[in-house]
């Protein structure tokens, strides 16, 4: 759903002051801000159960008192009730947090812990919630975008047709986050973490033996990373999706996909569907969540080619000296070409 954009009107300085009518007047132009229109979607694939869950939330203006927005994707294992538990409370748990006001940053890391420790005592009362998710947000006030990822989804920005990293993959199989667990007592075989399980950071997976500690000191860890920057005119979309996605497509392949289908019929919806039924048919073997974010009531423009001109310089006397000790006429077709 689109929220509506400014319009510059012009402003006089001699707006409510006496002056003289026939100044000319000062136009001021509102700062840049960003549109939010989103669309998402989720199949169940080749798995036998669906486990995701997504949340898109474009307009939080009148909770947050500016232009602001919230999605996310959850991608639950053994189960279905952690993404749908997180699905549910971690917005909530963010904007109430006591650091938010001065600190968003903080306000959610902390709302990760805080759910995480949450979802804790819920299992104990209900054994049958036991489970585990990945989870991704990001969170938009204004222009300023926070990603915050504690798993294996990827978020993608698309900075005028090209892919801008917002997030990395928490794999026990990556050097830092292999030290990290290790330093907390666990150990890392064939990708497993405590062979038990394939993503280092998530929420909820009490249940496991070893992987967990309240405050997210365990080998598997709450805490996400956060990515944040303000957004430009240049930024055109972001792309949000679980590993189903990311299984089968590069972030250069899915930003260029998604910038085609959004430049044919601009519908972020329709584009979240159409990334989803694509990474099917490339056999991703797990379920699939893409969420698409718009930044811009216009489609996607046309790139223009940069045509990049090399202009050589010769210095004279050492192009003298290179043809005296050349026969031009004698030299071969490849001698000319390194004299001229």
């Amino acid at each position: 759903m689109a929220v509506g954009t400014e319009v510059a009107h012009p402003v006089s300085i001699l707006d409510g002051m006496e002056g003289n009518p026939d100044e000319v007047p000062i136009y001021i132009v509102p700062e840049y801000v960003p549109e939010y229109r989103s669309g998402g979607c989720a199949e169940k694939g080749l798995r036998r159960f669906m486990e995701d869950a997504h949340l898109c939330v474009d307009d939080l203006e009148e909770t947050l008192g500016c232009r602001g927005a919230f999605y996310g994707v959850f991608d639950g294992h053994d189960g279905e009730s952690a993404a749908c538990y997180v699905k549910e409370h971690l917005l909530p748990f963010i904007l109430r947090d006591a650091s938010f006001s001065s600190s968003v940053e903080d306000a959610v890391k902390n709302a990760y812990l805080e759910l995480d420790k949450e979802f804790l005592e819920a299992c104990r009362l209900n054994k049958s919630l036991s489970s585990g998710t990945t989870v991704l947000t990001a969170l938009l006030q204004g222009r300023n975008l926070l990603v915050a990822n504690a798993g294996d989804c990827r978020a993608v920005l698309c900075r005028k047709g090209r892919a801008v990293p917002m997030s990395r993959d928490h794999v026990p199989s990556a050097a830092w986050e292999r030290s990290r667990i290790e330093s907390a007592g666990g150990y890392v075989i064939d990708g497993y973490i405590n062979e038990q399980l394939t993503v280092a950071r998530a929420i909820g997976d009490w249940h496991m033996k070893g992987l967990k500690e309240v405050g997210g000191k365990g080998p598997l860890s709450a805490v996400p990373d956060i990515q944040s920057l303000v957004l430009s005119e240049d930024d055109e979309f972001l792309l949000m999706g679980c590993d189903g996605l990311w299984d089968v497509f590069s972030n250069e392949n899915a930003i260029s996909f998604a910038r085609k289908q959004l430049q044919r019929h601009n519908d972020p919806e329709l584009c979240s569907k159409e990334l989803v039924e694509e990474a099917l048919k490339r056999n991703s073997q797990d379920n699939v969540t893409v969420i698409v974010i718009c930044f811009k009531a216009d489609a996607p423009p046309p790139l223009v080619l940069e045509r990049r001109t090399t202009v050589r310089k010769f210095c004279f006397q050492k192009l003298c000296t290179v043809m005296k000790d050349v026969d031009i006429p004698q030299a071969s077709a490849t001698e000319r070409s390194c004299v001229v």
